[in-house]
């Protein structure tokens, strides 16, 4: 078994390789079974696990949450999003999973046990051990600096550049919950469990499901399910403002204003409720940006290249709200 556990991690050690299926009884090995002491996290689709190679070096093993119901279009959307990705800012996928074996199950919990097909998908990601962004702008657990925040901004787009130019691949669930950040602090856009990709002549898609995270989902999106590469230009708003302020302000709650949308996700402006609701929850106000300005002004002055920090500021304060104006 430690031989063939070697072979494994050869093969995963090779940069150059394309993502490479993996065998179900490795990923357990180095999980210790998928021990509870071993979980990085979970979501709404699975959990990750720290895996822990035969050399000593970690991955990250995503195990899809299984039944014999299982739909495996989640599966084969976020493999087909990763493959052939290779950016400083996107998580790495590196291997994958996907066997089926036969096992007696319980039937309904009625004690009668059936022979049933159990699939087995897992995701396996280079290991970003340094917690997700989130913990560091949005709990308060750390000050960071101005030019931290600021190479954290350019990442993010950066990756996200790569995504919609290079990938034809949209996001759908930006947020820093789903950015994690390497040892250096380098940010790296993960999860791409509600992502879609683009055909070449393709801009844009109309969806009846719209999973994701209110708060950070284009009204579009949110209201009338029209996918588009500005779906996360619109979450990237969100995130540059709380970076740049460390909180965050916005309502997570959708508002019933559906109406106010055409067919093609633009904004009907006729009406003015939506319009004050909007400018009152998610624009900032000038007295709130002011507040921002003299804050950053007060925080910098006694450092060097003050002028152009604070131009820095001001630049992503205004992109910021660019990307959530209510027209896509």
């Amino acid at each position: 078994m430690a031989n063939s556990n070697d072979l494994w991690e050869k093969k995963l050690q090779d940069p150059s390789a394309t993502p490479v299926p993996l065998p179900f009884e490795f990923l357990r090995a180095i999980t210790c079974d998928f021990s509870s002491e071993q979980e990085l996290g979970r979501g709404e689709h699975g959990v990750v696990y720290k895996g822990v190679l035969p050399s000593g070096k970690f991955i990250a093993v995503k195990k899809l949450f299984q039944t014999h119901l299982m739909d495996d279009k989640k599966f084969q959307n976020e493999l087909s999003s990763l493959m052939g990705i290779k950016h400083q800012n996107v998580v790495q996928l590196i291997g994958y999973c996907a066997e089926t074996s036969f096992e007696m199950v319980n039937l309904q919990g009625s004690g009668k046990h059936i022979m049933d097909e159990i699939p087995k998908r897992l995701l396996c990601f280079e290991y970003v051990g340094n917690k997700s962004l989130h913990y560091y702008v949005s709990d308060g657990t750390f000050d960071l600096e101005w030019d931290m925040r600021y190479e954290i901004i350019r990442g993010i787009c950066d990756g996200l550049h790569y995504l919609h130019e290079k990938c034809r691949t949209v996001h759908l669930d930006l947020k820093p919950g789903n950015i994690l950040m390497d040892a250096t602090m380098v940010p790296n856009i993960a999860d791409f469990g509600l992502s879609r990709i683009f055909g070449d002549k393709q801009s844009r898609i109309i969806t009846e499901n719209r999973p994701g995270t209110l708060g950070y989902m284009a009204p579009e999106y949110s209201f009338q399910g029209v996918v588009s590469m500005k779906a996360d230009i619109f979450s990237l708003g969100i995130i540059m403002i709380e970076i740049v302020t460390g909180r965050r302000d916005y309502p997570l709650t959708a508002i019933p204003y559906m109406e106010h949308f055409n067919q093609d996700g633009s904004f009907q402006s006729t009406d003015t409720s939506f319009e004050h609701y909007y400018k009152e929850k998610i624009r900032l106000s000038t007295q709130a940006l002011a507040n921002i300005y003299h804050a950053w002004r007060n925080r910098l002055e006694k450092s060097q290249g003050v002028t152009e920090k604070l131009e820095q500021i001001r630049a992503c304060v205004e992109l910021g709200q660019e990307c959530t104006e209510i027209s896509p």
